[in-house]
């Protein structure tokens, strides 16, 4: 008998017919003799319903308030869920986060895990209990309810399979697992068997949705291999761990796409030393995480400096750039939302040189124009025109040789 945590998305229990269907799947882990705690996302686009609806009746939204809002999704979702588990005569209970005693810091929409103790969950478990537990929230070290961001269930996840010293993680989802592309772009890309924690790491922060980027981080920092699988099939997916690429893997592993980053440049920015300190200080103040950076060459003592950050983040970073540009002395601020960022990630491109090279020229053939490139050992990416992006990943898809040679043929979830 084995401890298994499994995590549902949002489009997994996006209505009652998904949530009976998911029922059926712990109930049947259950009835194998397994041991089985449950986190559960929002029900389809609650969130985005509950963000609206804060928007609706107020332009202020403190944190802690949108706290106490948006972790109300969850916890019907894993109420649901419970009930819904009692039909197939299985014993469960629901948990809020706070009721697990999952602390964090006391950063409101972002928060950090401090701590899991587990205590009632573990009694639970002890009696038989399939635990159902409400995702992505917790309680802070000031005792209130926090969240932590969005995609944090899977964070839940992975940092309550670690507390409890589960045997398997398993993140379901509404594809088969992590491909190399995403198959509502690039028709031809595959499903990959197994991805290191390095490469899923730079997928997740290139922009890949199928993990979120701090639950892939603290399942490699504690050794907790994830298994990426479908809700609604048992066919096996993709195991994400520490277990190192074998020799004949390709060089590139995916092509990420993403589409939520917007761009701001500072115009005529003296070229002084404290000038750039001055400028990104106060956005990490504000939370704002800042993606790409490019300064160009100075001329006649001043120089433009461009940046990216989550769209979502826009206005408020736009604000503060104007403000900070007019204490510094530039010239003037301008914002581009129209750009896509394009990504390939592979562990193979430490030891082969020329991928970037390749890459910009399969570009340059697609008449792509390049904006931006930023790059690590194992990534290379570029800011594009949003209307070139889908082009320009099917091309390097193709260039690189990991097109599966069919159209990808299972349902597609719906994009955002």
């Amino acid at each position: 008998m084995a401890l298994i945590v499994q995590k549902y998305g949002g489009t997994s229990v996006a209505d009652p017919d998904r949530i009976k269907a998911v029922a059926d799947n712990i109930a049947f882990t259950k009835k194998r003799g397994h041991d089985v705690i449950v986190v559960v996302s929002a029900m389809g686009k609650a969130t985005d319903n509950l963000i609206a609806l804060a928007e609706s009746v107020s332009k202020t939204q403190p944190g802690r308030e949108m706290d106490m809002l948006l972790t109300t999704g969850e916890r019907q979702t894993a109420a649901l869920m419970t009930m819904a588990l009692a039909d197939r005569g299985i014993d469960a209970i629901s948990f809020t986060g706070s009721q697990v005693g999952i602390i964090t810091d006391t950063t409101h929409r972002k928060a950090k895990i401090v701590e899991v103790k587990g205590d009632r969950v573990r009694q639970a478990l002890a009696d038989g209990k399939v635990c159902v537990i409400a995702g992505f929230q917790g309680v802070s070290t000031d005792k209130e309810i926090t969240t932590m961001g969005r995609g944090a269930s899977d964070l839940t996840a992975s940092a309550l399979a670690q507390a409890m010293g589960a045997d398997a993680c398993e993140i379901y989802t509404d594809v088969t697992g992590v491909f190399t592309a995403d198959p509502r772009i690039v028709p031809q890309a595959r499903k990959l068997s197994k991805v290191h924690f390095d490469e899923m790491l730079e997928m997740a922060g290139a922009g890949s949705k199928v993990l979120a980027l701090r639950s892939v981080e603290f399942a490699r920092n504690h050794d907790v291999p994830l298994h990426v699988r479908s809700a609604f099939t048992w066919e096996q997916g993709t195991w994400v761990s520490n277990e190192e690429p074998a020799m004949e893997d390709p060089i590139i592993s995916g092509v990420v796409t993403d589409m939520t980053e917007a761009k701001i440049t500072v115009l005529g920015v003296p070229d002084r030393p404290g000038i750039s300190a001055a400028l990104f200080e106060p956005l990490a103040d504000a939370n704002v995480n800042v993606d790409m950076i490019v300064q160009n060459t100075s001329t006649d003592g001043t120089t433009d400096v461009s940046f990216t950050m989550p769209m979502d983040d826009m206005a408020q970073s736009e604000s503060i750039v104007r403000r900070v540009a007019e204490e510094i002395g530039a010239t003037g601020v301008t914002h581009d939302n129209d750009i896509a960022k394009v990504s390939l990630v592979g562990a193979g491109m430490k030891s082969s040189p020329g991928i970037a090279a390749k890459m910009f020229r399969v570009l340059a053939d697609e008449g792509v124009n390049i904006q931006m490139i930023s790059t690590s050992t194992i990534r290379v990416s570029v800011i594009l025109p949003a209307d070139d992006m889908e082009r320009a990943a099917r091309a390097l898809h193709t260039a690189f040789g990991l097109d599966s040679g069919q159209a990808y043929s299972a349902p597609l979830p719906e994009r955002k």
